[in-house]
């Protein structure tokens, strides 16, 4: 540190020189809540609040919760500048129960300021998927939508994800989520052992004229590494689990070994590769 200065120098916060600071435009990370009681929340926060763009209350867990304790945590969030929404497979929910408009009071009630559209387990319509969009927009809320299905197996329609995202931002969606389950395994762009799908992930790219329109679901860190090396530390990426915040950012910033190029200029990268050489 520098002279008499408590804060990091920006070499060393920040090798990479990349990130951005909140809001962002791009490089988001978004939280999966699987179960945070009020004080595992607040330590969360006050330890990892500034990487963390959006927290999603997991599945249909919100209504199993306190509602006073659900309204403390949206709240919290809310008050470290954090988007919070329930998760897509509790609007399906609804819809099967026909309770769209119940749905939306509901949530928008207890202070929720953004909603998750998807369609992973049942078959929605674009007309309805269209319409759910419009709805939550009309309520004020940030809209983020979610392709691919939860079915083990279930892969990426290249094609039809491409119209999804034209379509679902024109219509107004924030981000367009790439389904990959809070497993990573089986599922969109993962295989049944987690691994990446590079063609299905380079067909996407090939086809999106905005890259950072995408939210890539990716909860297990060798696909949080494979993602930032091949798309660049500024994706943005979900489902991470509260406990790796940090050491995703540490990714993102080249402040890990499995990222370290970040770090690094062209001419720094030769001579990195030249001494390990010359090493070995």
């Amino acid at each position: 540190m520098e002279g008499t200065s408590r804060s990091w120098h920006p070499k060393l916060a920040d090798p990479s020189g990349m990130r951005q600071a909140k809001p962002r435009f791009s490089g988001k990370t978004m939280v999966i809540d699987k179960g945070l009681g009020i004080n595992a929340l607040e330590d969360l926060l006050e330890t990892a609040a500034a990487h963390i763009d959006m927290i999603k209350v997991g599945f249909g867990t919100s209504p199993l919760y306190p509602r006073k304790l659900l309204e403390r945590k949206i709240e919290l969030a809310k008050r470290y500048g954090i988007r919070i929404f329930p998760g897509g497979t509790f609007l399906e929910v609804a819809v099967t129960k026909d309770v769209t408009d119940l749905y939306f009071k509901g949530i928008t009630a207890l202070g929720f300021d953004g909603v998750e559209v998807s369609d992973g387990t049942i078959e929605l319509p674009r007309d309805a998927r269209s319409r759910l969009i419009a709805q939550g927009k009309e309520a004020g809320l940030t809209v983020f939508t979610e392709y691919g299905k939860k079915c083990w197996g279930s892969t990426i329609e290249i094609e039809d994800l491409i119209r999804t995202v034209r379509t679902d931002i024109r219509l107004g969606a924030e981000l367009v989520t790439i389904e990959g389950r809070e497993s990573g395994a089986g599922v969109g762009i993962f295989d049944a052992d987690g691994a990446c799908r590079d063609d299905k992930i380079q067909a996407v790219l090939d086809r999106i004229e905005k890259p950072e329109q995408l939210l890539w679901e990716a909860p297990q860190k060798s696909q949080q590494v494979h993602l930032l090396n091949m798309l660049g530390p500024d994706i943005n990426i979900g489902n991470v689990a509260p406990q790796d915040i940090l050491s995703l950012e540490a990714l993102r910033r080249g402040l890990r070994s499995d990222t370290f190029d970040f770090i690094l200029d062209h001419k720094s990268r030769a001579g990195l590769v030249y001494e390990l050489t010359f090493e070995i």
